[in-house]
């Protein structure tokens, strides 16, 4: 359903980590830039995130089942994200190679916020329709 606000907010966390990995770098190493494809953790992470989101997108009849799966992708960010911190506080301590951070390692945190906007307004939505059936 299209006109939910929550499909909306899942569809932006879906580019968030589905599309836009492709786009910008992760980070810079020696002049080059490096994406997400080249740790085979990290496309897992990125696949498992957007695949999420797209199930969650597409089961929109079953709002608890959407609740939990924005619960999970979450945590799938949360630990994608820890893994880019990681990362980027042990290469900046080497002085071998110079190292700049990418717009990338920020995905994660945006795919967070909309997947938080869009379990408010799955959990809105649910109490909506209780309190429509308890007047019935």
């Amino acid at each position: 359903m299209v006109q939910r606000i929550q499909t909306v907010y899942l569809l932006l966390a879906f580019i968030a980590t589905g599309i836009l990995p492709f786009v910008f770098p992760l980070w810079k190493e020696a002049g080059k830039d490096f994406y997400f494809m080249a740790n085979m953790l990290y496309a897992v992470l990125f696949g498992l995130s957007t695949m999420l989101a797209l199930v969650s997108i597409i089961s929109f009849k079953k709002r608890q089942q959407q609740f939990v799966m924005g619960r999970l992708n979450i945590i799938l960010n949360l630990i994608l994200l820890g893994l880019f911190v990681y990362h980027s506080l042990k290469v900046s301590g080497e002085t071998a190679l110079v190292s700049e951070k990418g717009i990338g390692m920020f995905l994660p945190i945006i795919s967070i916020v909309m997947l938080v906007l869009a379990n408010k307004a799955i959990i809105k939505d649910e109490d909506l329709v209780k309190s429509v059936d308890r007047l019935r």
